[in-house]
């Protein structure tokens, strides 16, 4: 079976590397040429297009950033559904707004093109060694079908409905939860800064207690050794993820209080390290109390 992956950033780069180290054929496009030659370098078939994607793949991975560019490259005039193969497969493994998953698996219907709304978790370190958490949504026998190139960058895969949408909405309520974890790993990284706490203490009692997890364990590593930038944890990617969980919140009348603040620390971070990683949010704390972490 052959694969494409759209999207070679952090993410998808460890989709196609794994991909190819479980013996598939992979295909790949960035608009970043840099990006490109690292993934011919890593032995993958660079293409120039969407329509080359589909018409070199039977299963297509697509890791973009956002539902607008997701619905161009699957819908679009040079898109996937024009250039695949019947009975193909889109893998949706983008985090998009769960209507944007529905519009474009609605847009899909008739085409002889499968989707599967596959959002995933795990981050960089997931997606690179190929241990991602796979939240997917499609028809039984297609997610049978394509299990090996789903189980090819994957540790877990949970089948969490049938319909387009439906893996969008589970990943829109693991986000609320993850970002409310960040925010609070951050404010209490901030206070014992000021409290003259040193920031290796404070990691071997968290790591160990009923708090450690690794959500808590990466954040809080990350900020005492003052790795805020290429860790392959963007800021921009969580900032999104959070309007997406609080958009749909909206939509359905929750209150999500926790995500709702985290959102504003991220804003912040976002605002004053627009390239930061998301741990970048404890040093615009620190600025404010006059005090860092440091391990």
């Amino acid at each position: 079976m052959r694969v494409g992956v759209i999207g070679l950033g952090d993410m998808g780069s460890g989709l196609a590397r794994n991909l190819m180290a479980n013996g598939f054929q992979t295909c790949g496009l960035d608009l970043d040429d840099a990006r490109m030659r690292a993934f011919a370098e890593m032995g993958g078939e660079p293409v120039t297009s969407a329509a080359q994607v589909g018409a070199n793949a039977d299963a297509v991975y697509v890791m973009v950033m956002n539902g607008d560019q997701a619905k161009s490259v699957i819908l679009g005039a040079d898109g996937l559904i024009s250039h695949m193969a019947q009975g193909g497969a889109v893998i949706l493994t983008a985090t998009i707004k769960p209507a944007e998953a529905r519009e474009i698996g609605a847009a899909m219907d008739g085409s002889g093109i499968h989707l599967i709304d596959s959002p995933v978790s795990g981050g960089f370190p997931g997606a690179q060694g190929g241990t991602l958490t796979m939240m997917a949504a499609g028809a039984a026998a297609v997610l049978d079908r394509f299990a090996p190139v789903m189980e090819a960058v994957s540790g877990t895969i949970h089948r969490v409905g049938t319909r387009p949408g439906e893996g969008q909405v589970v990943k829109a309520c693991l986000q609320s939860l993850i970002g409310a974890m960040f925010g609070a790993t951050f404010e209490a990284a901030a206070l014992a800064a000021k409290a003259g706490v040193s920031g290796e203490v404070l990691y071997n009692v968290f790591s160990t207690s009923s708090a450690g997890c690794g959500i808590t364990n990466t954040a809080l590593g990350n900020i005492i050794d003052r790795k805020f930038e290429g860790t392959g944890s963007g800021i921009g990617t969580m900032h999104k993820d959070l309007t997406i969980s609080l958009s749909m919140a909206e939509e359905l009348g929750v209150p999500l209080f926790m995500a709702a603040s985290a959102m504003q620390i991220f804003h912040q971070g976002k605002t004053k390290y627009p390239h930061g990683d998301n741990w970048i949010c404890t040093r615009v704390m620190e600025e404010i109390v006059g005090a860092e972490l440091h391990r």
